[in-house]
């Protein structure tokens, strides 16, 4: 058997979070009721109801393309894929713009999949950081220094998970520049753009910034829709061209039902609702994370996330993460996401666009893990 980098968070996931009393290791809002979502209009279930559950359109039908190019200045559908999630999505596209030995420059702290891909398929692997001590702003002199004419692409993660950090405008050129410099393309994860917590504008998207920008979103975060299993890829004709013929060896397609399903919320009609949705999550779930941090000010601390329903926080005492996790599902029956697997220990990711009691629940239970933990 072939030597293989397994996906450590997802694998831990996979295994233990339908079993824990509370999942805080999720990272989207309280996933939305099918009711919910078709409340708009009662056509909807007579649409859905005369679909002959065929093949869909392989790319993504052409309603669902139309309404995520809407969502891109100056995309049109040719410009889109839809695959099975945003995780296909990034897997078909580093398969397709790189081979072993090429060279890869990734954002750390990041989701792990890019840098997984990297190792199991011999890619030269080289890594630029978000800074705590500048708010989890990128340290883009370093990204200048490690990119070299070698390198082939850049692998962003916009607004960032697991921080929340949203890049600013100026930070986004200077990536850009960097890799307009070397002629790499970036690829540009931005699932997290709709799940803003500060502001009402919507995280600007790399695509059309530059010729060489892949970009990758998906309705399971923003959206509250994880289990539609859709995401997609925008970029140019060709390009996207030869990522449909990846595509064709993997899932195929989404299924019909998830097209249509997905085409509904990102209609002009429901997506605004949907959108709505998830920051008030965010936006309700937050404060009491930030009360129970402040109430911990000697065992945790966290920089405030801009975007997204998760948070990533220090802790201080002698415990390796993987560690401290284990044991928190173990005797409290709490799942959340441990540091190491982000390649940084004594760090901790916590879910909280949740319902408050639900997550106020939790979050009693860590206490009462931490104190004994002290003692």
């Amino acid at each position: 058997m072939s030597e293989f980098q397994p996906f450590v968070m997802e694998r831990m996931m996979s295994k233990f979070e339908q079993d824990v009393e509370y999942n805080l290791s999720e990272s989207g809002v309280q996933p939305i009721l099918l009711g919910e979502l078709l409340a708009d209009d009662p056509d909807y279930i007579n649409h859905l109801l005369a679909t002959r559950l065929n093949y869909p359109h392989v790319n993504g039908i052409p309603e669902l393309r139309e309404n995520i190019a809407a969502l891109y200045e100056g995309a049109m559908m040719n410009n889109i894929l839809v695959t099975v999630g945003a995780i296909e999505a990034n897997y078909i596209t580093t398969r397709t713009l790189l081979s072993a030995g090429d060279e890869i420059v990734i954002m750390l702290p990041n989701y792990m999949q890019i840098w997984g891909i990297a190792k199991n398929y011999n890619l030269e692997l080289k890594t630029f950081h978000l800074r705590e001590e500048h708010g989890w702003a990128p340290d883009l002199g370093e990204l200048n220094e490690i990119v070299t004419h070698n390198t082939k692409l850049i692998a962003i993660c916009n607004p960032n998970n697991p921080t929340g950090y949203i890049l600013t405008e100026a930070e986004m050129d200077d990536i850009i520049g960097t890799a307009e410099r070397v002629g790499a393309w970036i690829l540009a994860d931005e699932v997290y753009s709709g799940a803003e917590r500060l502001t009402d504008e919507q995280s600007p998207s790399f695509y059309g910034r530059y010729n060489k920008v892949i970009a990758v979103g998906s309705i399971s975060k923003a959206y509250g829709l994880p289990g539609l299993r859709i995401g997609w890829v925008v970029g140019p004709v060709d390009t996207i061209d030869d990522i449909w013929a990846r595509h064709e060896y993997t899932t195929i397609s989404a299924t019909i039902l998830s097209n249509k399903l997905a085409a509904i919320a990102l209609s002009a009609k429901v997506r605004p609702r949907i959108i709505q949705r998830t920051r008030n999550y965010i936006r309700k779930g937050y404060p009491i994370l930030q009360q129970w941090m402040d109430s911990h000010k000697n065992t945790f601390s966290l920089t405030p996330p801009q975007a997204a329903a998760i948070a990533f926080a220090r802790y201080h005492f002698d415990i390796n993460s993987t560690e401290f996790t284990e044991r928190l599902r173990k005797e409290k029956s709490v799942l959340i996401v441990p540091g190491d697997h982000f390649g940084m220990d004594k760090f901790i990711r916590i879910s909280f666009g949740l319902p408050e009691n639900y997550l106020a629940s939790a979050l009693d239970r860590i206490h009462d893990f931490t104190m004994e933990l002290k003692n």
